[in-house]
Formats: structure tokens, sequence, C-alpha cells
């Protein structure tokens, strides 16, 4: 394949994942990576025309995940400059799935500029989510010894004490995210500024606890250090095709359907397991048995005898972003499925 060709493929998301493309480009790496810096400018300079008349454009993400395996260190800033964008138009164009792994992928092609980086978590006029995602890149760089943990913290108490705005109804996300990362990196010299932020109702108990905080004190220091280092979920991008050819935005309405009820039936199957084992761990440690009514009475529960689900959030409209995290709007993609 051409360069030509390969970026044709890797242009527009047409509901299948473009291996053929992606193997093409990864082997034409030296060709390939100016046309890929190019590709991440114009999306940036052009992001709100791309996102209302071309819902379908997708080389962007594969642009940034390309550059991601291939340590491109020019891409650091450009990626930057796209995030950076005004706006919550930011979050859907470049989708659900790359909004996750930020961290990973600025972290993948860091420079050694700090300032940049800075300047994204303080931009108030970034989407939040961009931002908290941000906050993440900060722990992956202490993981992979790219920066040392007390430069992180002390900029992590910078931004405690000043440098985010006390906005709980806001913010939250972004106070959220900083406690989580704060845990992570073993919050000993943070625990004041987290009480406090606690204490303020700055942080959403969904994400993190001030329990959750005392849990990793409890830890020590080495231990919560070792457990970063270890953990995958915030390695660099090493293989775009492992990371991506999973994603749903590739499958078809139907297939995420599909793909969905084999999941449910999965947690059907955990629940029920638990709930059983619970039981069981409950008679053995108050050495009861059940009595012959109760064996009688106690059935599996069937399936059809679930609550049925009651939506807790309001309708997607034409407009919205699609759910399956393609970055299209609703109307342009499961909607006409």
């Amino acid at each position: 394949m051409t360069i030509e060709e390969i970026l044709a493929g890797l242009k527009y998301n047409e509901r299948s994942f473009p291996r053929e493309s992606l193997v093409e480009a990864i082997a034409h790496r030296e060709e390939i990576t100016p046309e890929l810096l190019k590709i991440i400018e114009y999306s940036a300079e052009n992001m709100e025309a791309l996102w209302q008349e071309e819902g379908d454009y997708f080389a962007h993400v594969h642009a940034i995940y390309l550059l991601a395996q291939f340590r491109e260190t020019r891409a650091y800033e450009p990626i930057i400059g796209l995030l950076s964008v005004p706006g919550k138009t930011t979050r859907y164009f470049v989708g659900i799935h790359l909004v996750s792994n930020i961290g990973r992928v600025l972290a993948s092609v860091y420079n050694g500029d700090m300032n940049s980086l800075k300047g994204l978590i303080e931009n108030e006029d970034a989407d939040e989510f961009v931002r908290s995602a941000a906050i993440e890149t900060l722990t992956i760089l202490v993981a992979t010894g790219e920066q040392t943990r007390e430069n992180v913290i002390g900029y992590f108490k910078e931004l405690f004490n000043a440098k985010l705005q006390r906005n709980k109804s806001e913010d939250s996300v972004l106070w959220s995210k900083l406690v989580t990362e704060s845990a992570r990196l073993y919050p000993e010299e943070l625990y004041e500024e987290i009480k406090a932020a606690f204490d303020e109702d700055l942080v959403e108990n969904l994400f993190m606890t001030l329990e959750d905080v005392d849990g990793y004190l409890a830890e020590g220091k080495e231990a919560v250090l070792d457990e970063l280092r270890e953990n995958k979920s915030i390695s660099l991008i090493d293989d775009v095709i492992e990371e991506m050819e999973e994603w749903s935005c590739f499958r078809t309405p139907e297939e995420n359907r599909e793909r969905a009820e084999e999941i449910k039936d999965i947690v059907h199957l955990i629940v029920d397991k638990l709930s059983s084992e619970a039981k069981k761990r409950l008679r053995q440690s108050t050495g009861l048995s059940l009595s012959g009514a109760e064996q009688r009475s106690h059935q599996p529960v069937r399936r059809d005898s679930y609550v049925p689900y009651v939506r807790q959030t309001k309708k997607i409209g034409r407009n919205d972003p699609c759910p399956c995290g393609s970055g299209k709007k609703y109307k342009k993609c499961c909607l006409n499925n």
C-alpha cells in the first residue's frame, strides 16, 4: 500500500477495524510519521467543522495511537494542543476510548516538558474530563521513572492549594481525579489537603472515599508504589492493534447488542455464584443450616423475575454523542443502524 492508500484507510470509521491499514502504517513508520503529525494539527484547527460535518472522521484517533506506539516525542505538543481546544467538543471528538487513555498516550510521547502538561491541567477552558485524564499522566510518568514522585507530589500540592478552583458543582471530576492520583502515589504529604477537599464536598465518593485514602496509607509507601509500577492499566501504548481492535465503535449496533447480552449473562452468573457463596459462608459462620421449609423455598431466581431496568439518565438526543464511543453524533451512527 502507498502512504496515500494507508491514510485513506484510516481517515474514517467504517464500522470495521482497519487492521490492514494499521499494519501497513506501522511498517512504514518513517514515511508516515510526518503525515500523522499533520493530521493532529489539522484536526485541532478544524475540530468543530469535522465534528459537525464529518461524524465518521477518525484519522486523528488513529494518528494519536500510532504516534504513541512510535514513542514520537514530536507529537507531544500537537496532541496537547488538540486536547486544549476549548469546550466539550474535544471530549466527543476524540471519543470515550481515547479520553480514558489520554494519560497513557501523553506519557508515551512525553518530551520532558512538564509545563505544557501543567498548562493543560490548569486550563479552565479545556474540557474537565480531558484535564482530569491529563492529571493521570503525571502518575504514569512516576511509574515509568520519567518523573520523581517528589516532583509530582509537590505539583499536586500546588493544585490542591491554589491552582484548581474549589467549585464542587463544576470541578468535582478534577478534584476526584486529583485525590485518586494522590492516593496512588501514597498520599502521606497530601493528607490534610485531601481531607479538606472531602470536608468541602469537592470529591465524588463514587470515585474515592477518605476511607479509601486511609487504606492506601495503611498499606505502606513501598507496597503502594510497587503496586503502581506493576499496574498494567497504566502502561504505555505498545500495540495499537491490541489496544483498539475490540473497541465498540468498530462493531455494528447488532454486534454491540449481542456483546451486551453476553456480558449481561456473565454478570448474572457471577451474581448468582457470589450470592450462593455468601449464603454458604453465612451458614458456616453461624453454625446454622436451612430448615426444610427454607430449603423448599430456596429456589434459584428466575431470569425473568429480575426487576426490569428503569432508565436513570435522559434519553439520547439525535445530536448527542453516540454512546458506542465512535465519536459520531447519534443521528449519524447507531440511530440509523
